[in-house]
């Protein structure tokens, strides 16, 4: 990490310090409305992430479309979304935030009203690459906004309504989702998003404010290539490695070439160029490394179950997509519980975040030991009430807290970068989450299905019993037999994709004793 913190120290070029800013706090009625409307943004963006994952069934059956062509419609989506995050204070600086976020609103609905309209696969991935790029635009800007819209002393109330989103939106998604599924069609997961852009996009060009005016940059067109092809190559080993039998296939090891080269082409690029459109000079700032680090392992915890338990409910349990994505409420429902008065303990300082955040890693570990436990074949739907509530405890716990320790660790001007790696990192957390967990789930089901039918033999009680009541060994038993087999290695690697989320959690939970206390009204230390 020496080589990250002293970035700035390198003898090269830094971009010129921005102007001074002027304090777009706000109160009373305006600060109502400017918040409501970031929260309308905030889940718009964040719920569609985990929406379309429901439907995805339904859109391969409408076009004909195989699993392996459907899932760039979730692909093309990210790539799109974690190539904007990282330019995003520089594209605030350059049209000024309110326009550029204005502009993202806007074009995140119309490509959702075109998503919905789409009549081919082609069509549809087009648009939520669109999609994506207004997305992107959404997360880290809200996060700064809600910061700069209140006081110091109310920074764990803005920290608590960002959570709102952040954390309850991946939960909203499948349960939308499966509703929208089950009594609907796929169209509407994309049409429910116009209505609501339209009013957050007239809020905020009625109400925001800028804290200082647009200006003229030079466009880093080299950076910004360089970003694209490393980011968006990242994102494709991560979303179709396990597709293609990762470094197996040609186009994953060329991806995985292309990114590692192009990520440090475009760091070498940017601490060298007078005019950086990533600024990584805030990374000198030992919170906002620690803190991104945490928050990719924040993204794994939060975005893996959103994939695996739906998968598991539906597939081996049967629920159906609207009784999947209820499953997630019970975590939601911990989350909006206990997240106020933890944001109310960070606000009056009555706490030191460090332990809350390493406390909220330890409860999302032991929940997931927990989850591994009651994963079987058999299990009923409050069976996972206990794990799930306790999970949402542990997010309520880390997400208030270690937003704040990292946006009140640097200056003010400094608040959008350090919010785009922050929200840049939990996203790609989130990837390589799915990334891992699936292959976890495919190479230790056919693991565990190798392991399960060395074991049936006619020696075993329970298989000579089984056989002898369907008639004798003939094609009927066989199949029935494998069936069970493949059901309960399954089963036994859901549990362990549990397992290794906890373990993850528990191993890096110490980390964040090396962050800084937040200071609440008090300047950053210097780094």
């Amino acid at each position: 990490m020496a080589a990250i913190t002293n970035l700035s120290r390198a003898g090269v070029s830094r971009p010129a310090a921005p102007p001074q800013q002027q304090s777009v706090i706000e109160y009373g009625w305006r600060r109502t409305i400017v918040t409501l409307a970031i929260v309308i943004a905030t889940l718009l963006e964040i719920v569609d992430v985990t929406i379309v994952n429901v439907a995805l069934p339904n859109i391969q059956g409408n076009f004909g479309a195989s699993i392996t062509q459907s899932a760039w419609i979730g692909t093309g989506y990210i790539i799109a979304n974690v190539i904007v995050i990282p330019i995003t204070p520089w594209l605030q600086r350059r049209f000024g935030r309110k326009q550029y976020y204005v502009a993202s609103i806007i074009i995140f609905t119309v490509a959702s009203m075109f998503c919905g309209l789409s009549g081919s696969l082609g069509e549809l991935v087009f648009w939520r690459i669109i999609q994506g790029l207004g997305g992107g635009g959404l997360i880290s800007t809200s996060q700064a906004i809600l910061r700069e819209t209140y006081p110091m002393s109310e920074q764990g109330k803005a920290a608590g309504i960002f959570a709102v989103g952040v954390i309850i939106g991946p939960t909203l998604g499948p349960t939308l989702g499966g509703i929208i599924t089950d009594n609907l069609n796929w169209r509407w997961a994309f049409f429910i998003n116009v209505p609501l852009g339209i009013i957050a996009a007239l809020l905020v060009l009625a109400y925001l404010r800028n804290p200082e005016k647009p200006r003229a940059l030079r466009v880093d067109s080299l950076g910004l290539a360089l970003l694209a092809i490393g980011i968006g190559s990242l994102q494709y080993v991560l979303d179709q490695g396990q597709q293609k039998d990762w470094f197996d296939d040609t186009s994953i090891v060329i991806a995985a070439w292309t990114a590692g080269l192009g990520l440090l082409a475009f760091v070498f690029w940017e601490r060298r160029t007078g005019q950086p459109i990533v600024d990584f000079s805030v990374l000198r700032y030992r919170t906002v490394w620690a803190g991104s680090i945490l928050g990719m392992v924040l993204g794994i915890s939060l975005y893996g179950s959103v994939l695996i338990l739906p998968q598991y409910s539906q597939g081996t349990l049967g629920f159906t997509a609207t009784l999947s994505g209820l499953l997630l409420v019970m975590r939601a429902g911990a989350v909006m519980l206990f997240t106020p008065p933890t944001a109310a303990l960070v606000q009056r300082g009555r706490i030191d975040t460090r332990w809350l955040i390493a406390a909220g890693f330890v409860l999302i570990g032991v929940s997931n030991f927990m989850l591994a436990s009651v994963t079987t074949s058999q299990s009923s739907f409050w069976t996972f009430f206990w794990a799930l509530a306790l999970s949402g405890v542990g997010l309520s716990q880390i997400f208030v807290p270690l937003s704040i320790t990292v946006l009140t660790s640097v200056e003010g001007r400094y608040v959008p970068a350090a919010s785009a790696f922050f929200n840049l990192s939990r996203q790609l957390g989130g990837s390589i989450a799915i990334a891992v967990l699936v292959t976890i789930l495919a190479r230790n089901s056919a693991l565990h299905h190798e392991q399960l039918a060395s074991t049936i033999t006619l020696n075993s009680p329970s298989v000579a019993a089984y056989v002898l009541r369907g008639g004798g060994v003939n094609e009927k038993t066989r199949s029935g037999l494998n069936a069970l087999v493949n059901t309960q290695a399954n089963v036994l690697a859901y549990a362990d994709t549990a397992r290794f989320t906890g373990f993850v959690s528990l191993a890096l939970a110490p980390l964040a004793l090396i962050l800084r206390r937040p200071r609440l009204g008090a300047a950053p230390p210097a780094e």
